[in-house]
C-alpha cells in the first residue's frame, strides 16, 4: 500500500468518524430533548431509538426503557405511548396504553417541542465555540460593493448570454442595498437571495429586483437572471473583486522583459480595473498586439509598465493567440470574524426559512432535488473537515437549526405534526382515534422515505458525480498547464 493510499484511507476513516459524531450526535441531542422533557413531565417512555426500523443494538435499562440503534439512519424517535402510538409505526403495540393516565395539552406541546429546543441549544453551544475560535471568511465577500460585473455568462448548453447585471447597468464599485426588498450585508447574501428568489415578469421569466447606488445615486433595476450550471440556479453575473496575482513569468516573452515578477498583483489594464483572472486574456484577445499599460502592486508600491503582446500559434489548435507570457491566479483574502452566537443561530434560522419558502414556491427554481439528504450532508461534512474544522462547526450549527425548524413543521411523523394532532384533540375535546393517527403517520413515514430516496437519487448522487468529474478535470488541466509551462519557449 502506497503512502498516498494509506493517508487517503485514514482521511476517509476520520471523515466517517466525524459524520457519525456530528450528524448522529445532532439526532441524539434532538431525541434527548424529547426524552428528558418526557421524564421531567412524568410521561412514560418505552423506547429511545437512534434511527428507524429493526435494531442493530438494543439494551433494556433498569428504568424500563428499550435503548437501541436502528438500521435506517434517517432520524430517530422516543416511544411515548401516552402521546402518540409510535410503536405502531414499528409494527408493535402497547397493551398498557389504555391504562396510562391522560396528559395535559401543555405537557404534550412541551415534550414535542423539546427536541427542536435541544437542537437550538446544541447549535448555540457550537456557535459559542465558533465565536471563540473565529470563523474563516473571504474578506472580499464581506461587503455589498460589486467587485466585477460579467459582460457574458455561460449557460448550461455552453452558449454565452449577456450578463443580467451588465444589461441592467450595474458596474464595478456599485453598492447593492437590497434584493427583492430584502436588505443585504454581504455579497453572499446577494447571491443566495437571487438563487432563492421566486420573482417572475409578465412573460413568466425569472426576475429579481435590485436596489443599488451608482456614484452616490440611488437606482432601482429589474434583472432577468439566467439559469446556470447543472443545478440551473439563478445568476446575475457579479463577483467580489479578486486580487489577480502573478503565479509565474515565462522566459523569453514580453512579461519577463517588462520586469513582472512572481507575486506581483495586477490591478488595472489600460486603466480598467482587473477583477478576475480571465479579464486580462479576454482584453488582450480583443486588442491583439496593441500595447497595454499594466498597473501592478509590489510590496505595497504601485508601478506601471507598457507591455506589447506577441502573437503565437497554439500547437494543438493551430490557431493564433496573443500572449504576455505570464501565468495568473485569482487570490481572495481570508480573514477571521467573530460573530456573536445568537446572531449565528438567528441568521441560519432566517436562511433556513427562506430556503423552505423557496422550495414550496411554484415560481422559484428551487425544487426538492436541490436539497441535500443524508448522503449530501455526509459529503459536506467530509469536505469541510478537509478544509477547516471551523467550517465544519459552521455547517453543524446550520444542520441543527435546520433540524429544529424542519421538525416543527405541521407534518405527520414530525414533531410539528404531533403538536397539530394534540391541538386538534384539544379543540375536539377528545383524543383522535389511535388507528387513524397510526394510519396517517404510517403513510407519512413512507412519503418521508420516498422523499429521501428522491433527494438522494436525483439530487445528491448526480451532484457527487459532477463534482468528482470536475475535480478530476481540474487536476488534469493543472497538470497539463504545468507541463506546458515547463516546456522551452521557441523563439
Amino acid at each position: 500500500m502506497s503512502s498516498d493510499t494509506f493517508i487517503s484511507l485514514l482521511d476517509n476513516v476520520w471523515s466517517i468518524f466525524l459524520i457519525v459524531l456530528f450528524f448522529g450526535g445532532s439526532i441524539f441531542v434532538h431525541e434527548l430533548g424529547h426524552f428528558l422533557a418526557a421524564r421531567r413531565r412524568g410521561v412514560k417512555v418505552t423506547r429511545f431509538s437512534i434511527g428507524f426500523g429493526p435494531a442493530i443494538w438494543s439494551h433494556q435499562g433498569k428504568d424500563g426503557v428499550d435503548y437501541r440503534l436502528s438500521w435506517i439512519p434517517l432520524g430517530g424517535y422516543v416511544a411515548l405511548p401516552q402521546l402518540a402510538d409510535l410503536a405502531a409505526i414499528e409494527g408493535e403495540s402497547d397493551s398498557d396504553v389504555a391504562r396510562l393516565p391522560p396528559l395535559s395539552y401543555s405537557t404534550k406541546l412541551i415534550v414535542f417541542a423539546a427536541g427542536a429546543f435541544f437542537n437550538v441549544l446544541f447549535a448555540f453551544g457550537l456557535a459559542c465555540i465558533l465565536w471563540f475560535v473565529g470563523q474563516p471568511v473571504v474578506e472580499e465577500e464581506q461587503t455589498t460593493r460589486v467587485g466585477f460585473v460579467h459582460k457574458t455568462i455561460e449557460l448550461p448548453n455552453g452558449q454565452q448570454a449577456a450578463g443580467p447585471a451588465y444589461l441592467a447597468g450595474i458596474q464595478s464599485g456599485d453598492i447593492i442595498f437590497s434584493v427583492d426588498g430584502k436588505a443585504v450585508k454581504t455579497l453572499n447574501d446577494i447571491g443566495q437571495l437571487v438563487v432563492l428568489g421566486g420573482g417572475r415578469d409578465a412573460t413568466g421569466r425569472p426576475s429579481v429586483e435590485i436596489d443599488f447606488a451608482h456614484n452616490g445615486e440611488h437606482r432601482h433595476a429589474t434583472l432577468i437572471p439566467e439559469l446556470v450550471g447543472a443545478e440551473e440556479f439563478r445568476e446575475i453575473g457579479i463577483e467580489p473583486a479578486a486580487k489577480v496575482t502573478v503565479a509565474g513569468v515565462l522566459p523569453g516573452l514580453p512579461a519577463e522583459a517588462a520586469g513582472l515578477k512572481f507575486r506581483d498583483i495586477i490591478t488595472h489594464v489600460d486603466g480598467q480595473a482587473v477583477g478576475y483572472v480571465s479579464f486580462i486574456s479576454e482584453y488582450i484577445r480583443a486588442n491583439g498586439t496593441k500595447p497595454v499599460k499594466l498597473t501592478y502592486l509590489r510590496e505595497g508600491a504601485t508601478y506601471e509598465v507598457s507591455v506589447t503582446p506577441v502573437k503565437v500559434t497554439d500547437a494543438e489548435t493551430k490557431t493564433d493567440i496573443y500572449r504576455l507570457g505570464v501565468q495568473l491566479r485569482g487570490a481572495l483574502t481570508l480573514k477571521t470574524i467573530r460573530t456573536p452566537p445568537w446572531e449565528q443561530v438567528w441568521d441560519k434560522a432566517v436562511w433556513t426559512w427562506r430556503t423552505l419558502q423557496s422550495v414550496l414556491s411554484p415560481s422559484s427554481n428551487i425544487g426538492i432535488s436541490k436539497l441535500s439528504g443524508p448522503i449530501g450532508i455526509a459529503d459536506r461534512v467530509h469536505q469541510f473537515a478537509q478544509i477547516d474544522f471551523r467550517l465544519l462547526l459552521w455547517f453543524i450549527i446550520l444542520i441543527n437549526v435546520n433540524l429544529a425548524i424542519f421538525n416543527l413543521l405541521p407534518i405527520p411523523v414530525l414533531d410539528g405534526g404531533h403538536m397539530a394532532f394534540a391541538t386538534l384533540a384539544k379543540l375536539r375535546g377528545k383524543d383522535l382515534p389511535v388507528n387513524v393517527v397510526a394510519t396517517i403517520q404510517s403513510v407519512f413515514v413512507v412519503l418521508l422515505l420516498l422523499m429521501m430516496a428522491y433527494v438522494t437519487i436525483f439530487g445528491d448522487l448526480p451532484r457527487l458525480v459532477r463534482e468528482s468529474k470536475a475535480a478530476t478535470q481540474a487536476k488534469e488541466a493543472a497538470a497539463e498547464q504545468q507541463k506546458k509551462a515547463a516546456e522551452p519557449v521557441k523563439p
